[in-house]
């Protein structure tokens, strides 16, 4: 097993000396790629010998050449590596993360292009599912967009849907928190949110909405309570409005398509805002694991 330097941290300016060209981000990322031992993708072989790019490595058995980016996120970049790497570092480490415009005018790469990278370093930031909230969790739904004459309550017009989750700790404060697009307010629509991302243990608080009745069967401490326009969870409902206006002040618009991403990337964050130091570093180690998501540019 292989030791790598990690970058930890969220100085710019040395995280500008390190990555100052393409050879050292190709280097992080070889080791990240094989910080576990060197096998073969074609036949499983572990002796390797330099390959052609830089850091990548050909199998001295089948002679197979596999580069570093080679089926990660980076694979196929449209944009250099290094910017790539500080794409990534703005849009883990700055609170507000950056718009598709704002890295474009930074870098000077096509917004489109930009966009389109910022959409997989999104998918690099989903949950990974293995940790559910625990103990005191409250659980709401919002929705994001704008106000619509005659549609009030859960009929949401042309509004997305969104349901929250959040960590209520054991002395003050919050933990943690989820949040997923939904197509209505309906036990069926809440169920897969519950099980992917809430222990079956955890005393669930939630308001009197009767969609979360059915739900009552397979979460025994699910309690209801009246919700008084919010002011029974005043931690959900500060959660719930930073969420809106991080979106509107920084990306302005978002489609219902495009809209999950957003809800990773701030929960992302905001879920390593104690661990900040190593969120780079994550990051940068999920978008070597992570398969490669093609990107539908129609919607």
């Amino acid at each position: 097993m292989e030791t790598r330097d990690k970058f930890l941290g969220l100085n710019s300016i040395k995280f500008t000396l390190r990555f100052h060209e393409d050879e050292p981000c190709y280097k992080y990322l070889s080791e990240i790629k094989w910080e576990n031992g060197y096998h073969c993708k074609k036949c499983n072989h572990t002796g390797y010998c330099s390959g052609v790019k830089p850091h990548s490595r050909r199998c001295v058995k089948c002679g197979y050449d596999e580069s570093p980016t080679s089926g990660t996120m980076f694979d196929k970049c449209k944009i250099p590596i290094q910017i790539a790497f500080h794409i990534a570092f703005r849009l883990s480490t700055k609170k507000k993360g950056m718009s598709s415009l704002e890295l474009s005018n930074e870098f000077e790469q096509r917004q489109k292009t930009c966009w389109e990278f910022k959409w997989k370093v999104q998918q690099a930031m989903q949950s990974s599912f293995n940790y559910p909230l625990t103990g005191e969790v409250h659980v709401d739904e919002c929705f994001i967009g704008g106000e619509e004459e005659q549609k009030k309550g859960r009929s949401k017009g042309k509004k997305k849907l969104v349901i929250v989750a959040l960590e209520k700790l054991p002395i003050d404060g919050v933990g943690r928190a989820y949040a997923q697009i939904i197509e209505n307010a309906s036990s069926a629509s809440f169920l897969p949110f519950f099980k992917a991302h809430i222990s079956k243990d955890a005393d669930v608080v939630t308001d009197e909405w009767t969609g979360y009745i059915p739900l009552k069967n397979d979460y025994k401490k699910l309690k209801q309570v009246p919700s008084n326009k919010g002011k029974n969870q005043p931690d959900m409902h500060i959660h719930i409005m930073n969420l809106k206006g991080w979106l509107r002040g920084i990306h302005h618009h978002c489609s219902k398509e495009r809209l999950q991403g957003y809800l990773e990337e701030y929960h992302f964050r905001y879920n390593r805002r104690n661990n900040m130091d190593t969120i780079f570093d994550t990051l940068l180690k999920r978008m070597v694991e992570y398969e490669p998501k093609r990107l539908n540019t129609d919607k």
